[in-house]
């Protein structure tokens, strides 16, 4: 009898192509990032309905402005609003392959202004601003990387801003010469 066919390929195989980069994958020790600096976070990321329901339920967010349709029929949007968390949550998780993927901690949040409304359908884009990088003054194999972020929509339209700070390792002592 002939062999058996080779089996299938695995499903869960997906290749993807990532556009060129300035800097490594999950960059972020003290070295790799500077004063000024902006990325440009990508992709972007359509918001589903589900996405909310389900980060609403998730969260335990039991606020009517985001799952019932009904109600918000009579609300000033006319429309079910995002969750707010969802889109802070979404456009720091953008952030992480440049800024924060080595880091050691997550230390701040501070200034988180939602500047818009974002529906479902809207597509969240991000980019991150580098504004300080410093030595850690407790740990002096780290450093500290302050960082402001800004999440927009489809539209070009700021509807989120936040600074953070987290902490990263240091590569050596001119990391911050």
């Amino acid at each position: 009898p002939p062999p058996p066919p080779p089996p299938p390929p695995p499903l869960f195989f997906i290749m993807i192509r990532l556009p060129p980069r300035s800097t490594p994958l999950y960059s972020s020790a003290a070295s790799d990032v500077y004063k000024r600096q902006v990325f440009k976070h990508w992709p972007g990321k359509t918001i589903t309905e589900m996405d909310n329901h389900l980060f609403s339920l998730l969260t335990m967010n039991q606020n009517p402005l985001h799952t019932d349709e009904n109600y918000m029929s009579q609300h000033q949007h006319a429309k079910i609003l995002v969750n707010g968390a969802l889109i802070l949550s979404l456009v720091v998780g953008m952030s992480v392959r440049d800024t924060s993927g080595q880091a050691i901690a997550n230390l701040e949040y501070e200034k988180i202004n939602h500047k818009a409304p974002v529906f479902h359908g809207d597509t969240i884009y991000a980019e991150s601003t580098i504004l300080e990088v410093r030595p850690s003054t407790t740990k002096t194999d780290r450093g500290i990387v302050y960082i402001e972020s800004r999440g927009f929509n489809q539209k070009h339209e700021e509807v989120i801003i936040l600074r953070r700070r987290f902490l990263v390792p240091k590569r050596d002592a001119k990391d911050y010469e």
